[in-house]
């Protein structure tokens, strides 16, 4: 894959000068209050959109975001890349809205960090973004059922958006429930078709919401309260903004439509050093020297084995042994092993000094759970918003004393019925216990 790095814009003068030319905005300084409409006719909400735009499960910021990679995720927005549509859709939308809505003034760069939190630009779950920016086979949350903490929210939209005519489900590239989209969909590519699953509408749409309320989106705390709007976590809205930042700064790049999102790896995912290779032979011994009959030296070694995945450790190799009254010559391969040859006659060679090895490098600490009693915190604090039952967070206790918490919380699973699997307390679900 070809990477490009984003030093400039895409031009927005080709993206949307037919959108904004039919653009009629008032002059006074609230555009929405006084009936702005969006090129394909939509008018701009009056009043702050209250109910969330998204909503995701415990435990979890958002699709997509890996559980406990938030950290990487912004230490790697360049390499992750922002597919050619999506970085349109999000310029694009961001000046039609900042035309429509003079004191919204949001950058594109708030719309594609939440682009990349919700569904990493469209890519989430083995998608991909095509040139006409929608998300292929599309993006469907799980449904919101109210299992496992999340929110219950009844079907809204008889299946149409989500496939799912008993619950609603988040739905395309920026994850809106139904029934905010129902609010909000617009029109953003000129297609004739409100699609959630297009970029180019989502994108738009996401603006729309974000600019209901008489924020300025061009400072800090316009920004908090916005995103808070979208997403009622305090987590997610510092990743987003964290994102936000990153891509302000330049830290962003553009990669080819239907480009499949590279792998972001957690904590948990960090593997142990591997097995290296076996090392090369050691050389061959020099002849002795001086005296009547000097010996050859010995063939050296085994090298030794090949570095993995982990720190490597210096090591020098084996100083050869002193000469013998009368002289001698010295053979020595490097590897494990070194011949040394003898003999007579000559004067004493004194032996060279080895280096000593550098000491080892200083590793990081490690949080462990060592007593049971921090288990059982560690545990209360993962389950939180799935069981508060005291026989299912001491038996997690159990499971995980004596780990640290990085392993800890890879251990734990993320819906009930799963927990109880893995604890071996199938029972508790029952009728009238914790899933009662």
């Amino acid at each position: 894959m070809t990477w490009q790095r984003a030093t400039a814009l895409v031009p927005l003068a080709l993206l949307s000068a037919g959108w904004t030319a039919s653009l009629t905005v008032p002059s006074t300084a609230s555009a929405a209050a006084d009936g702005a409409r969006l090129p394909d006719g939509t008018a701009l909400p009056s009043d702050p959109i209250e109910a969330p735009a998204s909503v995701t499960r415990p435990g979890v910021i958002a699709p997509g975001v890996p559980k406990g990679a938030a950290a990487a995720v912004v230490a790697g927005a360049s390499a992750n890349g922002i597919p050619a549509a999506a970085l349109a859709a999000y310029q694009r939308a961001a000046q039609v809205i900042d035309t429509a809505d003079k004191g919204c003034r949001v950058d594109w760069t708030l719309l594609a960090a939440i682009g990349r939190v919700e569904s990493d630009h469209g890519r989430y779950g083995n998608n991909t973004l095509t040139d006409k920016g929608v998300s292929r086979p599309g993006i469907y949350g799980i449904p919101l059922d109210g299992s496992s903490g999340t929110s219950r929210i009844g079907d809204t939209d008889a299946g149409e958006l989500d496939d799912d005519p008993v619950f609603d489900r988040a739905v395309g590239p920026m994850q809106f429930i139904p029934s905010t989209w129902s609010v909000v969909g617009v029109d953003g590519d000129g297609d004739g078709v409100r699609n959630p699953q297009d970029i180019d509408d989502a994108a738009l749409a996401t603006a729309v919401y974000l600019c209901s309320g008489d924020e300025d989106l061009s400072t800090a705390a316009g920004q908090q309260a916005a995103v808070y709007r979208y997403n009622h976590s305090q987590q997610y809205v510092d990743l987003v903004l964290s994102i936000m930042r990153a891509y302000a700064d330049g830290d962003f790049s553009s990669v080819p439509n239907g480009s499949a999102a590279p792998a972001v790896f957690s904590p948990k995912d960090a593997g142990a050093p591997g097995q290296g290779a076996q090392g090369p032979r050691g050389g061959k011994g020099g002849n002795g020297g001086g005296g009547s009959t000097g010996g050859n030296g010995g063939g050296g070694g085994n090298g030794g084995g090949g570095g993995g995945a982990g720190t490597p450790t210096p090591t020098t190799a084996p100083a050869p042994a002193p000469a013998p009254a009368g002289g001698g010559g010295g053979g020595g391969g490097t590897g494990d092993g070194g011949g040394t040859g003898g003999g007579g006659g000559g004067l004493p060679t004194a032996a060279p000094t080895p280096t000593p090895a550098p000491p080892p490098p200083a590793q990081p600490a490690v949080e462990t759970l060592e007593t049971l009693a921090e288990a059982t915190t560690f545990c209360a604090n993962q389950l939180a918003g799935i069981t508060s039952d005291s026989t299912v967070i001491n038996a997690c206790a159990q499971r995980v004393v004596g780990k640290t918490n990085e392993e800890a919380a890879a251990l734990i699973p993320d819906t009930l019925a799963a927990v109880l699997s893995w604890l071996g307390l199938p029972g508790l679900g029952g009728g009238g216990g914790l899933l009662g």
